[in-house]
């Protein structure tokens, strides 16, 4: 097959994205030259790789398989690139960046911070949960992470940089919000709002609740830390989260975050990457402005009488 690297990344985008639309703004390209490259592709391959419906487009058989190979073509081109860029000793060229939900209340300052500091590096971010970004890793589509815990499925390296504190929060009307102080079993009478299974937020809420051997009722599972804020604004339930992802709503008096037995839970964010990767001069350059810029951006941004609440 003569297939190019640009159609595979055209290929794999349009998989991720499922519609030639969103791949060609992705890519930056338009749509007639997203689904020629897309024609050509499967002309080489002499099989379709999607299933077509409407403008909808999900890979077929054919291309789930063929998906696993331009990935593996694509994480291999990755690698040599980046050690060129060693043997060059220049920080420039793509660096991905995953990160997981709750990190986005506070990692696009830092990318603009580093960003200024290394103009030539062109930063992408990838959002995912822990499952994800550890899958994206492995594919070596994302260089590094920002999570909560490591992933324990595959070896890695994952360095702390600050910590990560869970509480939790209720609706401003709620009993527990004037409360001094609460017991831990006084919430098995609450209704849970939760994250989904494989968030770290999750993860932590039932470590929460496995130390005091409750057993409360979880009424909405929910995918965002966004929408379990406006979920729990609104007086349906209350729920276990980030102290980073409430700073604006709970300055305003329009969440709150009650003292509770056992919390707030701490844990510390990470930043991880696979353990067999050589990183690239731009990837090392963000690592360690991370780890020493990261815990005192951290503590400006969520300092002060957040850390009383």
């Amino acid at each position: 097959m003569h297939v190019s690297f640009r159609q595979l990344r055209v290929f794999v985008e349009v998989a991720r994205q499922g519609s030639v639309q969103g791949a060609a703004e992705a890519l930056h390209l338009t749509p007639p030259a997203v689904s020629m490259q897309i024609k050509e592709v499967e002309s080489q391959v002499g099989l379709p790789l999607f299933d077509r419906t409407g403008r909808r487009l999900s890979l077929s058989t054919t291309g789930e398989y063929f998906l696993v190979y331009a990935r593996r073509l694509l994480g291999t081109l990755k690698e040599a690139e980046d050690a060129m860029a060693r043997f060059k000793g220049i920080e420039s060229g793509k660096l991905t960046i995953g990160m997981v939900s709750s990190a986005k209340y506070f990692l696009p300052q830092l990318l603009a911070q580093f960003h200024t500091e290394h103009p030539t590096v062109d930063v992408r971010l990838r959002l995912g949960n822990r499952e994800q970004l550890a899958a994206l890793m492995e594919a070596n589509e994302v260089d590094l992470s920002v999570m909560g815990r490591a992933p324990r499925e595959w070896p890695n390296r994952a360095e702390p940089f600050a910590m990560h504190p869970h509480v939790l929060v209720t609706a401003p009307n709620h009993p527990f919000a004037k409360a001094e102080g609460i017991p831990a079993a006084a919430l098995v009478r609450e209704a849970f709002i939760v994250r989904e299974q494989g968030s770290g937020t999750r993860a932590a809420l039932e470590e929460f609740l496995s130390a005091h051997r409750l057993q409360p009722m979880f009424v909405m599972e929910l995918s965002s830390d966004e929408a379990i804020k406006q979920v729990v604004m609104a007086g349906l339930g209350v729920s276990v989260v980030s102290l980073h992802t409430i700073g604006l709503e709970w300055r305003n008096g329009l969440i709150a975050a009650p003292p509770v037995e056992g919390l707030p839970l701490m844990r510390r964010w990470h930043l991880v990457n696979a353990a067999a990767k050589m990183l690239s001069p731009a990837a090392e350059a963000f690592r360690y402005f991370m780890l020493e810029r990261a815990e005192a951006h951290l503590a400006a941004m969520f300092g002060g009488d957040m850390a009383q609440a």
